[in-house]
């Protein structure tokens, strides 16, 4: 006979202080027992960028290597996002009040600093894995899969793969106006990505609607559009530092989501120390939506 499960859930918006915009997540936080299918159907369920699965165990190991964290597109696993470690990172939080959070997850351990400050909403800062840095893409070639010229495309920093656990494919364009009128082909775009060694274009444009952004950033990928790329800005900060668009450790500003009416604001800097870039910080804020209870009959 089925037997009746219920999960308790929370839905938070991140890289975001305001409600109703940033980047929603749903959090799992206790998911121990599920199996990787009944996860993946729960964040088909949800419908969000992503959901994440909160797997609690011994808490003298998860002081050394974390709290096990998996996380899910509607579509797959992922070894590593960034809004979903930040928000994660921000519902633990409230349960012990940490100044850092450590979470465990399949790229490795992952810490979130916290920050407060009176008057102003709790900062939180992820480090992410060390850059690997990809290869250098045609600009025509890329241009065809995008449905743009190269002239589209900004010629003085390169098109270029970054991983710091996600491999994306930063994509510079000169105008703002072409990047928020951009229309991608996911099919060309998947087969050429395929080819390249890549996960997902991040495409991105020094002018900016606010004029306190240092870029303007578009993410469209089979699930339509990403309104905060936190793992997407960890490569483009390490990118940014490796030619010369931010200065060293320089916070700098990312907008993103704003064509989706979720207007979200992504804080990065990296270290860049004789030609080797590391030390990817990427930082926001957080707001809880809702609390919920799944039900499942297993």
């Amino acid at each position: 006979m089925a037997t009746s499960r219920k999960l308790s859930s929370v839905q938070v918006d991140v890289f975001t202080d305001r409600a109703l915009t940033g980047n929603a997540l749903a959090v799992v936080l206790d998911g121990r027992g599920l199996t990787t299918g009944q996860m993946q159907a729960i964040a088909r369920e949800t419908n969000l960028s992503e959901t994440t699965f909160v797997l609690p165990g011994d808490p003298a190991a998860e002081k050394s290597r974390g709290i096990r964290v998996r996380i899910f597109t509607v579509q797959e696993e992922l070894p590593f996002a960034g809004h979903p470690t930040l928000g994660t990172a921000f519902v633990l939080r409230g349960q012990s009040g940490s100044s850092e959070v450590l979470l465990e997850l399949n790229v490795g351990t992952v810490p979130v600093r916290f920050e407060d400050r009176p008057g102003l909403p709790t900062f939180g800062e992820m480090t992410q894995k060390n850059p690997e840095f990809g290869a250098i893409h045609d600009r025509e070639a890329v241009a065809r899969v995008a449905g743009l010229t190269a002239a589209d495309f900004d010629q003085t920093a390169p098109i270029q793969t970054v991983s710091t656990g996600v491999p994306f494919t930063i994509a510079p364009l000169r105008s703002l106006n072409t990047l928020q009128s951009l229309h991608l082909d996911q099919n060309r775009a998947a087969e050429y990505l395929d080819r390249s060694a890549g996960r997902f274009f991040y495409f991105v444009s020094r002018e900016t609607v606010d004029p306190k952004a240092r870029l303007h950033a578009r993410m469209l990928f089979y699930n339509g559009e990403d309104p905060a790329t936190g793992s997407a800005a960890g490569c483009c900060s390490a990118w940014m530092a490796a030619h010369a668009i931010a200065a060293s450790d320089e916070q700098v500003l990312i907008e993103q989501g704003l064509e989706m009416q979720r207007p979200s604001r992504i804080f990065v800097r990296a270290s860049k120390r004789d030609n080797q870039v590391a030390n990817v910080r990427v930082g926001g804020n957080c707001v809880e939506v809702f609390r919920a209870e799944l039900t499942l009959n297993l």
